[in-house]
Protein backbone atom coordinates (compact mmCIF):
# COMPACT_ATOMS: atom_id res chain seq x y z
CA UNK A 1 0.00 0.00 0.00
CA UNK A 2 1.42 3.50 -0.62
CA UNK A 3 1.62 5.86 1.85
CA UNK A 4 1.88 9.37 2.48
CA UNK A 5 5.61 9.06 2.56
CA UNK A 6 5.85 7.57 -0.51
CA UNK A 7 3.95 10.12 -2.67
CA UNK A 8 6.15 13.03 -0.81
CA UNK A 9 9.57 10.94 -1.95
CA UNK A 10 8.60 10.30 -5.04
CA UNK A 11 7.51 14.47 -5.65
CA UNK A 12 10.40 15.21 -4.13
CA UNK A 13 12.81 13.38 -6.43
CA UNK A 14 11.44 15.12 -9.27
CA UNK A 15 9.92 18.39 -7.99
CA UNK A 16 11.77 21.09 -6.02
CA UNK A 17 9.69 21.75 -3.25
CA UNK A 18 9.57 24.52 -0.85
CA UNK A 19 6.91 22.88 1.10
CA UNK A 20 5.62 19.32 0.77
CA UNK A 21 3.02 18.02 3.04
CA UNK A 22 0.65 14.72 2.07
CA UNK A 23 -1.98 13.25 3.96
CA UNK A 24 -3.76 10.01 3.64
CA UNK A 25 -5.35 6.42 4.03
CA UNK A 26 -3.41 4.87 1.43
CA UNK A 27 -6.22 4.93 -1.01
CA UNK A 28 -6.90 8.65 -1.16
CA UNK A 29 -4.76 11.35 -0.45
CA UNK A 30 -4.52 15.59 -0.33
CA UNK A 31 -1.58 17.23 -0.96
CA UNK A 32 0.21 20.73 -0.38
CA UNK A 33 2.74 21.41 -2.62
CA UNK A 34 4.91 24.74 -3.17
CA UNK A 35 7.57 24.99 -5.39
CA UNK A 36 9.36 27.79 -7.52
CA UNK A 37 8.47 25.62 -10.56
CA UNK A 38 5.18 26.03 -10.39
CA UNK A 39 6.22 29.95 -11.45
CA UNK A 40 4.10 31.28 -14.54
CA UNK A 41 2.17 28.37 -14.89
CA UNK A 42 -2.13 27.92 -14.74
CA UNK A 43 -3.22 25.55 -12.15
CA UNK A 44 -3.44 22.96 -14.63
CA UNK A 45 -0.01 23.14 -16.05
CA UNK A 46 1.16 23.20 -12.01
CA UNK A 47 -0.65 20.09 -11.59
CA UNK A 48 0.37 18.46 -14.79
CA UNK A 49 3.72 18.65 -13.20
CA UNK A 50 3.40 17.20 -10.45
CA UNK A 51 1.51 14.01 -12.35
CA UNK A 52 4.88 13.79 -14.42
CA UNK A 53 6.43 13.75 -11.10
CA UNK A 54 4.48 10.79 -10.15
CA UNK A 55 4.57 9.46 -13.79
CA UNK A 56 2.66 5.66 -13.73
CA UNK A 57 2.23 5.72 -10.32
CA UNK A 58 -0.89 7.81 -10.87
CA UNK A 59 -2.66 4.83 -12.93
CA UNK A 60 -1.32 2.04 -10.71
CA UNK A 61 -0.69 2.62 -7.44
CA UNK A 62 -2.33 6.19 -6.50
CA UNK A 63 -6.11 6.13 -6.56
CA UNK A 64 -7.37 9.50 -5.70
CA UNK A 65 -4.92 12.58 -5.02
CA UNK A 66 -5.91 16.13 -3.82
CA UNK A 67 -4.00 18.62 -4.29
CA UNK A 68 -3.45 22.32 -3.43
CA UNK A 69 -0.58 24.25 -5.65
CA UNK A 70 1.16 27.29 -4.75
CA UNK A 71 4.34 29.36 -6.31
CA UNK A 72 6.09 30.44 -3.02
CA UNK A 73 4.62 34.07 -3.49
CA UNK A 74 1.25 32.66 -3.40
CA UNK A 75 1.86 30.74 -0.09
CA UNK A 76 3.71 33.51 1.59
CA UNK A 77 0.55 36.26 0.82
CA UNK A 78 -2.03 33.31 1.94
Amino acid sequence: MVSPQDIERWIAAALPCEKLEVKGDGHHFEAVIVSGEFRGKNMVQQHQLVYKALGDRMREEIHALSMKTYTPEDWASR
